[in-house]
């Protein structure tokens, strides 16, 4: 069974909604860090009059999944759904290839460790 990480960067506000969706299709682990970013509009905010030369960077949420590569598509479809305002800042989803997982306490690795 490959592996993958989801990352997922949207807003503060979007937290809790999306912790409780994706529980509710069985992912059964993720990590938050609070960061600062921005993307391609360098922090414009859509009520802004005018763009932002300089980048101003406005506090995310990091979600981190570690998740069956088989999954991916479906959190995918939950998070473009939970998070889509049409408006800037509704955030990026980002996947890539695991190589492997270790559960520390046990040993256990690949997909042993994931449940």
């Amino acid at each position: 069974m490959s592996i993958s990480r989801v990352e997922i960067i949207t807003s503060m506000s979007k937290m809790d909604d999306l912790r409780i969706e994706l529980s509710k299709i069985s992912v059964t682990g993720m990590t938050v860090l609070q960061a600062l970013g921005c993307g391609v509009q360098k922090g414009t905010l859509e009520y802004a009059i005018k763009e932002n030369t300089i980048m101003e960077l406005l506090p995310k949420q990091m979600i981190i999944l570690i998740v069956p590569t088989e999954k991916v598509a479906k959190i995918e479809d939950v998070v473009k759904k939970c998070l889509y305002t049409g408006h800037i800042g509704d955030g990026k989803i980002f996947v890539s290839e695991v190589t492997d997982v270790v559960r520390v306490r046990t040993g256990e690795d690949g997909a042993d460790a994931l449940d």
